[in-house]
This record gives structure tokens, sequence and C-alpha cells, in this order.
């Protein structure tokens, strides 16, 4: 499915998200802590208005003038001095009557106290008020001024007017407004480090395009036919594809593969050491429970750190049946091109021929090469029954005559039309080869001649392909089957190498008669049905 793309890029998104989320918790500890701090700020000023309050009402002095031991014109200047020093708005003295004997404004002495709640501290409480006075809206607090025999004489009010209240709940608000804005601009910050931070570790990739890259990986893992097997530093297995699973199904190793120890499924795997050593190992070959693996396992590494190890392997008969057909392929289209390489020499023969109009010679020339045609043809076709290898022997024939050999078919040999045409395919890998070899160990000789035989007798066919070349030493009769082993120099040594596997998914056998300057001989003899048998 394809996905549209979005509006916001994932760095906008979660600046957004951070951005949002920390503004949200800020607010909530707005409300939280905002209010609280209000009403302590309210609290305190309240508390100072009562301690101030308790400090005139036990002042001797007042108590004095209040009980007629002194004049009470004595107050005003003590209420103003304490209201200058403790910065509140009005202390207020009054008596029984509620009269004032101290206030702000001189000329509202000894006039009655305004606001209406001193009723309960002229009865001897002490409490919090608020109430409108000839100051304005304030918050007063009263305490009964009492003798030392227990005697109330009157009571005081201090007041804090409220626009002074509230402009100092406001100033508190305000270091909490302060560190709100520094912590949104600090989560701003720190959202947008995270942002480019995760984008960095995400290659600067958006989500969506991670999520086509992981499918369109998924698809490319699970479309190959090798096995492909990752592991982590703890030697984990990360990774396992279809192909994976299929071979570890087929060596009994079942269930999911992603979590185990690579130790667990593959006992003798070369992953660990590569994950030690850091190099990589290439083409190797691995027994999984009777199941040959040709394996190649390279280190992962990531910003120049080992992160694991990834192995991709093959099952080795899958490739060895890709390399003999493609081995097969390679010796039909040699045998072709060498044969239309004949026919070319001789079309020239005959255009030249022509031009010089020697047409006599010129009838017998054709006639002889169509005589020499048809009786090879003739005499492949009675004696080899299956058109494939009857055709590539053509082509092996005339191969052989452009590098100046001479390759001879015995006049007894036969080969029925096999049973199983595949069989013909390992047939033509043994027997190209084995003519291969021939005519290099017969370059350098002055006699260049190779002798083939096909005989059959009760389920048996038997191949021999004799050269007159410089022959094989017992030394070399060991090691010529080798892979990679040749004397003709590098990148060589896989023909007898292959003919040896042939035989091998054959059941045949194959025997060298060789001594140093009198040529060699190879004999094969392999299980063969033919056709007619299984009629």
């Amino acid at each position: 499915m394809r996905m549209g793309k979005p509006f916001f890029s994932l760095q906008t998104i979660m600046t957004l998200l951070v951005c949002g989320v920390v503004a949200l918790s800020l607010a909530v500890t707005d409300i939280l802590i905002s209010q609280e701090v209000a009403d302590n700020t309210q609290k305190n000023l309240a508390n100072k208005a009562k301690n101030i309050a308790r400090i005139v009402a036990h002042s001797p002095l007042v108590i004095e003038a209040l009980n007629g031991q002194r004049a009470d014109t004595e107050i005003q200047p003590f209420a103003n001095e304490i209201r200058q020093i403790t910065s509140v708005e009005f202390v207020v003295v009054m008596d029984m009557k509620g009269t004032r004997k101290s206030h702000p404004d001189i000329n509202k002495v000894e006039q009655p106290f305004v606001g209406g709640d001193e009723g309960e501290a002229l009865k001897g409480q002490e409490y919090f008020s608020y109430a409108k006075g000839t100051l304005g809206m304030s918050l007063r607090a009263f305490t009964p001024i009492v003798t030392s025999t227990g005697k109330q004489v009157g009571a005081v009010a201090v007041g804090i007017l409220l626009n002074d209240v509230n402009q100092a709940v406001a100033q508190s608000r305000q270091i909490i407004y302060i560190s709100i804005g520094f912590g949104l601009l600090v989560g701003v910050i720190g959202a947008l480090f995270l942002a480019r931070k995760i984008k960095k570790v995400m290659f600067g990739l958006e989500p969506r395009e991670i999520a086509k890259m992981l499918e369109e990986r998924s698809a490319m893992l699970e479309s190959v036919r090798e096995g492909i097997l990752a592991i982590d530093n703890d030697s984990r297995i990360t990774l396992s594809n279809a192909a994976a699973l299929r071979l570890f199904n087929r060596a009994g190793i079942l269930g999911d593969l992603v979590g185990k120890k690579i130790t667990d499924c593959v006992p003798n795997t070369r992953m660990l050491h590569v994950l030690e050593t850091g190099n990589a190992e290439l083409d190797q070959e691995l027994d999984l429970f009777g199941i040959t693996l040709v394996t190649n396992v390279i280190p992962l590494c990531v910003n120049g750190k080992s992160v694991g190890a990834i192995a991709t392997f093959r099952d080795k008969t899958e490739i060895k049946q890709m390399a003999e057909e493609l081995t097969g392929v390679l010796l039909y289209a040699e045998a072709l091109r060498s044969q239309a390489h004949e026919f070319m020499n001789k079309l020239h023969v005959i255009l030249g021929m022509v031009h010089m109009k020697y047409y006599d010679q010129l009838s017998t020339y054709i006639s002889r090469i169509a005589h020499q045609h048809q009786s090879e043809i003739g005499f492949i076709t009675r004696h080899i029954k299956d058109p494939v290898l009857a055709g590539f022997i053509l082509g092996k024939m005339s191969y052989a005559r452009e590098v100046g050999a001479e390759l001879v078919l015995f006049e007894e040999c036969f080969l029925p039309e096999p049973a199983d045409p595949e069989v013909i395919h390992e047939i033509v890998t043994v027997f190209g080869n084995l003519v291969d070899n021939a005519l290099e160990a017969v370059v350098d000789c002055p006699f260049k001649r190779i002798e083939v035989n096909f005989s059959y007798d009760e389920g048996v066919l038997s191949i021999e392909v004799r050269d007159t070349g410089p022959g094989i030493n017992d030394e070399l009769k060991s090691q010529i089957f080798s892979k990679g082993y040749s004397t003709k120099g590098p990148n060589r040594g896989l023909g007898l190498y292959l003919v040896k596997h042939s035989l091998e998914k054959l059941n045949g056998k194959i025997e060298i008669l060789s001594e140093e300057g009198q040529g060699t001989q190879f004999k094969v003899s392999l299980p063969y049905k033919s056709k007619d048998e299984m009629e």
C-alpha cells in the first residue's frame, strides 16, 4: 500500500509533542502551585497584621491610656510610628465604644470605627476580617486590649489594603510565571535537540521511508534463493530468511531461529570466528547435519564498530549442479563453434576455387567433403543412438581437425539410446572434458591422435579415451582430479574435477593407464540403462 506524504516531518511532530507536554505540565503546575502561593501570601500578610495588632494591644502605653492612667492623645503618635515601621495601611486603636483613638488621618480620630466588623473584637474575640473602611477594602486583624487584671478596655485593628494584598500575590505569581517561561524555553530547546538527535540516529529518514525500506528489505531477503543468517555481538540470531529456514528444516532444525544462540543451531559455524577476528571468510564448506553448504561470512560494522556478522549459504549440491550445467553448455557451444569454423574454412576454399575457375577440381573437392561428412555422420548415427551426444561428438571431431589433431572412433563402438535422457548431460561432461584434456596433451606432439570407444554390455557403459601425448607420471595421477590442480597455469584444473564429480553422481568409476612417453588412456565405467531394454 502506498503511503501518502504526511503534513509534518518527524522532527516537527516531536518538537510540537514535547513542547505541548512541557506546556501542559507547566500549566498544571501553575494551577496547583500559584493558588497555594496566593493562599500562603494572604495568610502571611494576615499573620503579619495579627502580630502587629498583638504588639500594640500589649503595649503598656495603649493599655494605660485606655484605662485612664495617662492621656489618650499619646496613642496616636505611637500607633502612627508602628504603622510606619511595619508598612501596614493603618493601626487603629479604639475604646469599648468603638471610638477611634488613632488613625492615619488625624481628622478621623475620636470618630466611630467604620466597617461594622469590630463588634466581636469588643467582646474579647481575636479574628480576621475583610471590610470596607474609610481607606477602602482591606484585610483587617482584630485583637482585644486587656489590662493585667483581665479587664478589656478596647481593641486594636491593623489593616492592609486589599490592593496591597493582591499586589503581593501578583508578585509571588510573577516568580512562578518566570519559572514557567524558563521551563518552556528549556523544553523547546530540549525538544529540538532530541528531535535532531533521533533524526541523526535514523540517518535522516522519516518513519514512512523507514517502513518502505523495511518492506523492500524483507521482500528482497525472502526472494533470494540463498539462505541468509545474521547474528549480533552476543552470537544470537537476529535475522533469517525463508531460504535459511528451508535448509535448516531439511537438516532437522525446526522452529523460529531468531533469538537463539547460533551455536545451538550450527555447532561448527565459523560465524563466531569472524565475529572475533573481523575477517571475512568466503566460499567455505560447512556440514549442517549431513547437508553440505557453501558459505560466505562477513563481519557487520556500523561507524567502524563491529555489531555482528552475516552469513549467506546455499546447498552445495545445487551449486554443483549449476556448475555442471554451465560446463555442459560451454562444451556444446565450443563444439558448435569448432564445427562452424571448419565449414567456414571449407567455404573459403570453395570460393577461391570458383574465382580461379578450377571447376573440375572443385567438383572433386566438394564430392570428397560431402562423402567424408556423410561418412562421419552415418557412422556416428549408426553407433551413437543419442542425437545430443552424436552431435557433440561431431563437433569435437571438427574441433580436433581445427587444432591439427585426429579424433577417431573405434569401429565396434556403440551407445544405445538411454532410458533416462538426463544421464546424457553427465556423459557429455565426462566425455567432453576427457577429450579436451587429451587434445591439450597432444598439442606439442608430432603425432596427434585421440582414439575414443563406447561399449555397452549388460547395463554397464564403458568409455575409453586414449591419446598419444607424453603420458602422466605416478605422482600426478593422484592429484589431477583435485579441484584447481593443473600443470598448465593458473585458473585451470576444473575439467577432470568435474569428471570426477559427474561420475560420483552416476555411481561410476575411472581408471588411468599411462606411462611417460607412451600416452594416456582413461577408462570409465558407469551404470547405464538402455531404452530398448526398458521396453
